[in-house]
């Protein structure tokens, strides 16, 4: 029995040995409970890092850094006789506003009487000299210096992105690193690379009295960290190009983007509108971004990049793909002929179009809409009744060329697209049966009767993003493979290390059939829709595009690969409401190869009509039909200020004319007494 207890006992001063030893270790060796314990007498003092410069591919500064300044309260280190009047008239704020400020303050989610909490943000380097020299006087003030964006370029707004406050929800997913005031990427190249670009906040240990006031550093600094200073990024984007691309965009609503086919650099994303970067710093920011994100007069929406986000019907661009799904399906080769006299002649329904019976290389050089109609009832029907089997079959082969998917890149937005499936259009049918009061089985559905026929020209249900567009025409000039698209080329120097930019993607259709197809497309440049367009300097593979739209006129679309032997640039151009492909978008395309490859700009007279062009009063009247279409538009009054103004211009001009008239009368009279 005893040797039961002193077993038990044993055991015991064992388990408190053990905890005696730990406790020890901890309370002499770390100093985990040391801070704690010291909690309310040491304070961590936070160092933001400087944001990592972006360049682009030429070494370019596009984002730098500059000193932004803001007046920091905390309460616990408010005294009773502060002075508030004095405080106010060297901030140059009312005593009402001071009263307001503090009292957003205490509202906030993460105040706390011990933190430090934003007063005033973006005060000027006169505001701060101003301040420096009297706020010692204001113990519950401090200035604070924060790392600001500084633009070296007027464009490129929406891939460039911004900075600003950290909201709740960005806090609680990343409540490691982030403190309220601390800024974030918010968009564009800013939001996407986020981690790399913040860098490391650095941390001092501050030993503080029981006022709060500083007694030196905890350990002699030992325990602080070094900030660091975030990654600088290289962009893909050549900015020569990129500017250019937005002049051309301005007035016009679209997008222009450009990629290398060999690796997948993006060497132009330009959206129209454009925002210049400038407005997401200074102390008119928040208005600036709040005005932008409103701006839908005329569809506007300068926020929105119409590069990576909007969908379009890619119109005859698309016919390229018909080509090579219809090939690689096996329902036709380049030397079937579809009978094509007067156009696509189906079951009542007629479209017009370009071409004869010719086979496939002809076809696409005049651009036939009834060529690629009849292919793209031939993918549909491959399996005698069961259309949604040869649609799927379609689908996938899509889906290889990233069309109707997310490409999975590192730009902060994007779209899908939409490439539609055979049960897309079951659902269509049934719909359609439905309301006809019809018992037909659905899942064999009408092509026809669900519009599912016009997709082979590139209308109907099809949607492709820009950046989609250009990523399947790298494919077809690569005959069959493509990297993914990216916008960052280096990291601090090194190469991007993401794998995603590195896995060489190869599409379903055979390499064989790129052959005639890409034929087809010099026939368009030599002697086909685009021949305005060659030149002498380079050689091009080109597909015009005329998408109908039901707002009002059509998008012009336009692609290009060049040079043709060994390709280096592929080009995307859509313009909305503009018209024919070759007009305006073949222009705006074939500049941005010239200059890519040349180094020159050769043909300024194209680029001057592009820059010089506006579809604004298209757009006008777009949005006005569209506002009394919901009854909602207001006919504008005439603004009696600028009648005025421009009566007093007559009248001056006026007097001008009769004081002229008089001095004439007067010299001739003159003249004639002598």
């Amino acid at each position: 029995m005893n040797t039961r207890y002193l077993k038990i006992f044993s055991v015991l001063v064992i388990i408190a040995a053990i905890f005696v030893v730990r406790l020890s270790y901890l309370q002499l060796f770390t100093d985990r409970y040391a801070l704690n314990a010291a909690n309310t007498s040491i304070k961590i003092e936070y160092v933001i890092p400087q944001r990592g410069v972006i360049f682009d591919r030429n070494g370019k500064i596009m984002v730098g850094n500059q000193p932004a300044y803001e007046i920091s309260f905390t309460q616990a280190l408010m005294k009773p006789d502060f002075d508030t009047l004095g405080f106010c008239n060297l901030m140059k704020i009312t005593k009402q506003d001071f009263i307001n400020r503090i009292k957003i303050i205490k509202k906030e989610k993460y105040y706390s009487k011990l933190t430090p909490m934003t007063f005033i943000k973006d005060l000027s380097r006169e505001d701060i000299a101003r301040a420096q020299e009297i706020i010692f006087k204001y113990p519950a003030f401090s200035i604070v210096q924060r790392p600001q964006r500084q633009y070296e370029v007027s464009t490129s707004g929406n891939l460039l992105g911004y900075t600003s406050e950290v909201n709740e929800r960005e806090i609680k997913k990343d409540s490691l690193y982030y403190l309220p005031g601390d800024l974030i990427g918010k968009a564009g190249i800013e939001k996407s690379y986020e981690k790399e670009l913040r860098g490391i906040k650095g941390m001092k240990y501050i030993q503080k009295d029981i006022k709060l006031r500083n007694v030196g550093p905890y350990k002699n600094g030992t325990l602080d960290k070094d900030v660091v200073t975030g990654k600088d990024i290289t962009l893909t984007i050549d900015y020569d190009l990129q500017r250019m691309a937005e002049e051309m965009m301005v007035n016009k609503h679209g997008a222009i983007v450009a990629i290398d086919p060999n690796n997948g650099e993006v060497l132009v994303a330009a959206t129209g509108p454009d925002i210049d970067p400038n407005l997401f710093t200074g102390p008119n920011k928040s208005k600036n971004l709040y005005a932008l994100s409103k701006d839908t007069i005329y569809e506007n929406k300068p926020t929105f990049d119409r590069s990576l986000q909007a969908g379009y019907p890619p119109g005859s661009t698309f016919k390229l793909l018909t080509a090579l799904s219809a090939m690689q399906m096996g329902v036709m080769d380049e030397n079937t002929v579809f009978p094509c006299g007067g156009g696509f002649n189906y079951r009542g329904l007629r479209i017009k179009g370009h071409g004869g019976a010719e086979p496939l290389i002809p076809s696409i050089q005049v651009s036939s809409n009834c060529f690629f109609s009849y292919a793209y009832l031939a993918i549909i029907n491959k399996y005698p009744g069961n259309p949604s089997k040869g649609v799927n079959e379609w689908k996938a082969i899509m889906s290889s060329f990233g069309v109707g998917e997310f490409l999975n890149n590192d730009f902060a937005v994007g779209a899908k697209g939409r490439i539609p499936s055979g049960e897309f259009y079951e659902k269509r049918m049934k719909s359609i049966l439905k309301a006809s009061g019809s018992k037909k089985d659905h899942k064999n559905w009408d092509p026809l009767a669900t519009g599912a026929v016009f997709n082979g020209m590139g209308q109907g249900d099809v949607m492709v993003t820009p950046l989609q567009l250009a990523n399947y025409v790298a494919a077809i000039a690569n005959k069959g493979w493509y990297y993914t698209p990216h916008i960052v080329k280096a990291i601090d120097g090194k190469p991007n290390p993401d794998p995603r930019f590195k896995k060489k993607h190869q599409t379903l259709v055979d390499p064989k059939h790129f052959g005639p197809v890409l034929k087809g497309m010099e026939a368009v440049v030599l002697q086909g829709t685009a021949r305005g367009l060659k030149s002498n300097d380079f050689t091009q593979l080109a597909k015009t595009g005329t998408a109908q739209v039901p707002q009002g006129k059509d998008n012009s679309i336009f692609v290009l690969i060049a040079p043709a032997d060994k390709p280096k640039i592929v080009v995307v151009a859509v313009m909305e409401h503009a018209g024919f492909g070759a007009t305006w978008a073949g222009p705006a395309s074939t500049v941005i190869a010239e200059k890519y490859i040349t180094g020159d700009l050769k043909r300024e007279n194209l680029y001057k009509k592009m820059i010089t062009s506006s579809f604004m009063p298209e757009y006008k009247r777009q949005w006005v039909a569209d506002l009394k279409r919901k009854g909602l538009y207001i006919e504008p009054k005439p603004d009696s200020v600028l009648l005025k103004k421009k009566q007093d211009s007559l009248n001056y001009i006026k007097l001008q004319k009769e004081k002229l008239k008089k001095k004439i009368e007067a010299e001739t009279s003159k003249t004639s007494k002598k």
